[in-house]
């Protein structure tokens, strides 16, 4: 797929309008997934038999090879997204470190992203990772099935915490609790250490408002609005409308997510439904664009940047 081609659909041009109407340059999305074919074979493999979880079906929407993938993420006028990737044993973080380098290397409007496993020399592939410029960290709780608190990483949120690089974790409970997944580990670990930059993925879901206030106590903490208020999650996991309030104060901390291409509906319909949030228009400015955009120094394309694939 060329890139006039991808931004030609029906739903990359309505993509684009909402955000005109907005005024905005284009979107940032900081929960993306690129990883290695084999990984997300089995990620997507994952997704077609959690149905039983859920209690309904997750069909893969962009179902589609990498560059395919790339084409449709700038026909909607994404200008930044990442290649969320995280391993679930020992031995693959600097694998698929090494993997998503050359992958940002090659896609410059993906930021450079990488990951961790609590395991001896952890703190050397991040440093790694750090020296070769990443810019934005994953760590999946529930799919690792390891406590943030293990001792093998005091060293990397050490690390992490002074250089202020942001962690797109996921820590809350949904779609499936894990054994170390909810508000309890990443609250002790926000104790000791109270300046790492978190970014809670999908809203913290379902357990929303005890994320809130994580969010609420810790400048550092941010979230994001992965699959959450989507007519999807809402049949199992809604989100309170007694806490729109506090979603509404939290503007500034809250980025844009949308889990592509492992969603089970069209990229739109997350934007649509931020939108019926009804928290108004600054609201939705800054969460569609301005945060990603302040925390990763993100600037819109030139003319140039923004030709055809």
């Amino acid at each position: 797929m060329s890139g006039s081609e991808a931004a030609g659909t029906p739903e990359a041009v309505a993509v684009r309008e909402l955000t005109a109407r907005f005024g905005l340059p284009g979107l940032v999305d900081v929960h993306t997934h690129f990883m290695p074919k084999n990984v997300l074979d089995k990620v997507w493999a994952y997704f077609d038999a959690v149905g039983p979880m859920t209690g309904q079906p997750w069909p893969i929407t962009y179902r589609e090879e990498e560059s395919r993938r790339v084409a449709l993420l700038r026909g909607f006028g994404v200008l930044a997204f990442t290649s969320m990737l995280y391993p679930h044993k020992p031995g693959m973080g600097a694998w698929l470190n090494s993997w998503a380098a050359d992958f940002a290397a090659r896609t410059p409007d993906c930021l450079h992203t990488a990951t961790f496993f609590p395991e001896p020399g952890a703190a050397g592939y991040v440093r790694q990772a750090l020296d070769a410029g990443a810019q934005v960290f994953k760590v999946h709780l529930q799919v690792g099935g390891f406590d943030p608190n293990d001792p093998l990483l005091d060293e990397v949120w050490g690390l992490l915490a002074g250089s202020g690089t942001p962690i797109v974790i996921h820590c809350g409970s949904g779609p499936a609790p894990g054994a170390f997944t909810g508000p309890g580990p990443v609250g002790a670990l926000l104790a000791r250490h109270p300046r790492l930059r978190l970014v809670v993925a999908h809203m913290g879901m379902p357990e929303y408002e005890d994320f809130l206030g994580l969010a609420e106590r810790y400048e550092g903490v941010h979230l994001d609005t992965t699959m959450a208020f989507t007519d999807f999650s809402e049949r199992f996991a809604p989100f309170p409308r007694e806490a729109l309030g506090r979603l509404a104060g939290l503007r500034d901390r809250i980025l844009l997510g949308s889990d592509f291409p492992n969603i089970p509906y069209p990229y739109l319909h997350q934007l649509h439904a931020l939108e019926r949030l009804g928290l108004g228009d600054d609201w939705l400015r800054a969460v569609l664009h301005d945060n990603g955009a302040a925390l990763f120094h993100v600037k819109p394309r030139t003319r140039a940047a923004s030709r055809p694939l």
